[in-house]
């Protein structure tokens, strides 16, 4: 069984009890296998948390970044600067989105590409005259990341809790209900910003679309003027058995967040997507200042992380492993619900949850595996996900 060893009490976790001492201390990773202080061995069926495509131990990884640091760490990537990675990582990463003439806006993690996204679709609107188009509308069961924006367009009431007021003017419609976002949209009118979307709800409990839904959300995008946003952030990268949901879906959106497997979590890494109808606006006016970033977009040793990253991922075929890994846990998933052990297996490419039955406890579940020697994520109070890496 996994021990657990006394947490110092200055750290505090994030998604825990602040009372809470006692966690699992994880030391070394290898493939897809940790180990805890303890020596015990556990199956990472979580890619720690929806992000390490490649698996734990890939030295190169670390060499790369070390020669980075080694040269040049970082430097500010506001005007006038620039670095070797972020514009060779840049250049890689627009060969495979699946948005024709697209840019990457770089920031340090999934929650800041959200709040990008958010701030850049609004942007573009008013450079383009119409500073009305305010309203951001996003979908229960939906996760964006928890900074301020991202909070506020999450579909996940308990998420929200305590925080004071929100991001104004935006809104949430149920998840897979076209004829609700019809309906919100055409109340909302010419207000319309954008219209946030997971491809593949993730951390709400892994939910895919229902057929046809994504292509609605692009007509009515399309109807009212508003962009389309896809947060990537787990799809991203190889997860579904394709570079992106986009491909997987065949649904293109006009700005697209990602971060997690960019990296594979070697290095904290986000960013965003930007598409034509958005780069058209942000740059019609040649005086017009971007007066938005990070200290950390474009931060030269997290690009080199990147880059070899994505070389691994090619190298090795880990998009099509993830067909072949996603195969075997949907199966076993669904065997299990043909036997009656849960009530219902949901997922695409290789990310994957358990329904489980009312009588069933998901906490436990999730205790009882790592006594096993498997780490499984407990989601919401009848859920339990799985999103191993692709090796």
């Amino acid at each position: 069984m996994t021990s657990a060893s006394t947490s110092q009490n200055a750290f505090l976790h994030p998604f825990a009890k602040p009372t809470k001492e006692n966690f699992i201390k994880l030391v070394r990773g290898q493939g897809a296998l940790v180990w805890d202080d303890k020596g015990n061995e556990l199956v990472d069926g979580m890619a720690s948390l929806w992000y390490c495509a490649v698996g734990h131990g890939r030295k190169e990884i670390g060499d790369a970044v070390a020669k980075q640091i080694s040269t040049l760490e970082a430097y500010s990537t506001f005007d006038p600067f620039t670095n070797e990675p972020v514009e060779v990582l840049a250049e890689k990463l627009v060969a495979l989105c699946p948005m024709p003439d697209a840019r990457v806006f770089f920031c340090g993690s999934g929650s800041e590409a959200v709040d990008s996204a958010m701030k850049l679709a609004r942007l573009a609107h008013v450079q383009s005259g119409h500073p009305e188009r305010t309203v951001i509308i996003s979908r229960m069961r939906g996760y964006h990341g928890t900074n301020y924006g991202g909070t506020s367009a999450q579909g996940l009431p308990l998420n929200k809790i305590g925080y004071g007021p929100l991001v104004p003017d935006v809104e949430q419609v149920a998840s897979d209900d076209l004829e609700a976002m019809s309906v919100l949209m055409s109340q909302r009118g010419n207000t319309i910003a954008a219209v946030l979307a997971e491809p593949l709800q993730g951390a709400g409990g892994v939910y895919p679309p229902t057929p046809g839904y994504l292509e609605g959300l692009r007509k009515l995008c399309d109807q009212h003027g508003a962009f389309l946003i896809f947060d990537e952030v787990i799809t991203g990268f190889a997860r579904l058995g394709t570079w992106f949901g986009a491909n997987f879906y065949n649904v293109n959106p006009d700005l697209l967040c990602f971060a997690k497997a960019v990296t594979s979590g070697y290095q904290p890494l986000g960013g965003v997507f930007v598409g034509k109808a958005v780069r058209k606006s942000l740059e019609a006016d040649a005086d017009f200042i971007l007066r938005t970033g990070y200290t950390y977009s474009g931060h030269a040793s997290a690009c080199a992380a990147a880059i070899t990253n994505l070389e691994i991922i090619e190298r090795e075929n880990l998009v099509d492993r993830a067909t072949h890994i996603g195969k075997r846990i949907g199966d076993a998933l669904n065997a299990l619900v043909r036997d009656g052990v849960i009530e219902s297996a949901r997922g695409d490419g290789a990310v994957w949850a358990a329904g489980l039955h009312s009588t069933q406890n998901n906490i436990k579940i999730r205790d009882r595996m790592l006594e096993l020697g498997a780490i499984t994520r407990a989601i919401n109070a009848d859920t339990n996900t799985f999103c191993p890496p692709l090796v």
